[in-house]
């Protein structure tokens, strides 16, 4: 049905536009008898307000903002998952944008984030972002955002993030307690924070404990150079007996190399790795992994930002611990 108008509703009504239209926002020089009168017609007729109008009135468009590098991710799927389950108990809708990994897509992103005029913003950055400065374009607005996942490293932004040592040090300490000594490590891209940060501990981990132990390390990133990493490791005189992925895509990638060389897991070779949690169920034997789940994530994320919309002071830094989920890989 077409949508009605004010004007439809005043002669309808048989009063001005400008009644109806102070009927409709409860104002108190209008009664109650036609404020009742006015509304039940507008339902009857499905009038909707004029969106864009209320938000030039207002400025509130109730309308937060998502930035990630792809929605086609099992992790980041469910943190907007959990930020829209949130944002519909308090009245607001998202506005989801992906970057690509791309640093000029992530600028193009951020302006038409500020033409909608978003309320927040939370934001993963991407690979090629080196300059900060047009999420710091937001902050200057009084428009809040809320880093997580990949945060900056400077300080004085707002981040939620996985405990991402905890998460890598939980791994290197689950493949030490199985007294693995030939360990493959899989990271994602080297520029990262998160990678700098789970690469670090992980090695520094299992140099303390593990001190006999060899340890390679390598940043495939994607499931494709991760699978062929894997089977030429698989195929060496001296294969891994361990293989540590930091995510799930590598995960994606070792378990098809594992596949095509016919070996056994974890006869033959283990696996570990940290995940959201369902790509790990997918394999026989189930992956053993250490959560990192992106739907407490985005709940974490999302009362962060309720925060900061109401002005509430809130700590910088927020970090969600993590768990070891053992499978029949390790």
């Amino acid at each position: 049905m077409q949508q009605s108008t004010l004007k439809k509703l005043s002669e309808a009504l048989g009063i001005s536009i400008s009644t109806v239209s102070r009927a409709l926002k409860d104002h108190p020089d209008i009664s109650a008898a036609t404020k009742l009168k006015v509304k039940e017609l507008a339902a009857a007729m499905e009038y909707e307000p004029n969106s864009y109008a209320v938000l030039l009135r207002t400025r509130q468009s109730n309308v937060l903002g998502i930035l990630v590098p792809t929605i086609t991710n099992f992790f980041y799927d469910s943190f907007i998952a959990a930020v829209e389950d949130e944002a519909r108990k308090y009245g607001y809708t998202v506005l989801i944008m992906q970057s690509g990994d791309s640093a000029a897509t992530e600028v193009a992103n951020m302006a038409i984030f500020r033409k909608h005029m978003v309320m927040g913003l939370f934001a993963t950055v991407s690979i090629e972002t080196d300059d900060f400065s047009h999420f710091k374009k937001m902050e200057d607005m009084d428009v809040p955002v809320v880093f997580f996942d990949r945060v900056p490293e400077e300080k004085g932004v707002h981040t939620v993030c996985l405990s991402d040592a905890d998460a890598a040090r939980i791994a290197a300490e689950a493949i030490i307690e199985k007294k693995k000594k030939n360990v493959l490590a899989l990271f994602g891209h080297p520029h990262l924070s998160i990678t700098k940060v789970r690469c670090k501990t992980f090695v520094e981990t299992m140099n303390a404990q593990a001190p006999d132990a060899v340890v390679t390390v390598d940043y495939p990133e994607q499931a494709e150079p991760s699978e062929k990493i894997v089977l030429d490791a698989l195929a060496s005189p001296n294969p891994p007996d361990v293989i540590f992925c930091m995510g799930d895509l590598i995960l994606i990638g070792v378990m098809r190399a594992i596949h095509q060389r016919n070996v056994k897991v974890p006869d033959d070779v283990a696996v570990i790795g940290i995940s959201n949690g369902f790509i790990p169920t997918l394999f026989n034997p189930v992956v053993t992994y250490v959560e990192t789940s992106g739907y407490k994530l985005g709940k974490q994320a999302f009362a962060q930002m309720l925060a900061r919309l109401k002005g509430e002071p809130v700590a910088e830094n927020v970090c969600i611990e993590s768990m070891l989920v053992k499978g029949g890989s390790l």
